[in-house]
């Protein structure tokens, strides 16, 4: 069994650090989501709604990605099984000056290295909205393998319907998968 301690660690990278969020972070996160882009393919728009929820949740393990410094968004550990040794990455947004400098990368790397190499993780799943081109490409260069649309997934953002994306990488992938996250971060990919 994975303890929200286990869940929730502090995770230091070489562009970012990852911080299990608290309170002090509110003004920093709300800076960081301020521009709209950030929330286009959330499940909600409600920023004072989504860090009220991330503050509260007990299921999802919410970090924040600090760079410089500054928090520039949030990712998560959701739909943990320890029983399966399973867990999905998501619930993440970064502010669009973050894009395109290698803080996503480098946040992908620090959770995946840390599920398989710290808790065992024998798989770790990602979703996303299947319109949401940006996430797929950024999935598809981890790389993760496509898994598939799981149609009509989810009702989001005031009643959207949402057809979800599958991605994932398994224990046998995770050599490779790390190699070549190194490779970008040492490049700043």
């Amino acid at each position: 069994m994975w303890t929200a301690e286990q869940l929730r660690p502090r995770l230091e990278g070489r562009v970012v650090t990852l911080e299990p969020i608290e309170q002090g972070h509110v003004e920093g996160l709300r800076a960081a989501a301020a521009d709209e882009r950030a929330w286009t393919w959330m499940t909600t728009r409600d920023t004072e709604a989504w860090i009220a929820a991330a503050l509260a949740a007990t299921e999802m393990h919410h970090f924040v990605v600090v760079r410089e410094g500054e928090v520039i968004g949030s990712t998560s550990y959701l739909n943990v099984f320890p029983e399966h040794l399973r867990l999905e990455i998501g619930n993440t947004w970064n502010t669009p000056s973050a894009w395109g400098t290698g803080a996503n990368t480098d946040a992908k790397y620090l959770l995946l290295r840390h599920a398989f190499e710290t808790l065992g993780a024998r798989r770790v799943e990602f979703k996303t909205d299947a319109k949401n081109e940006r996430a797929r490409a950024a999935l598809a260069a981890i790389p993760s393998v496509f898994e598939g649309i799981h149609r009509k997934h989810m009702i989001v953002r005031d009643g959207e319907r949402r057809d979800s994306a599958w991605y994932a990488v398994i224990e046998d992938d995770w050599p490779d998968v790390k190699a070549a996250l190194e490779r970008r971060i040492s490049t700043g990919r």
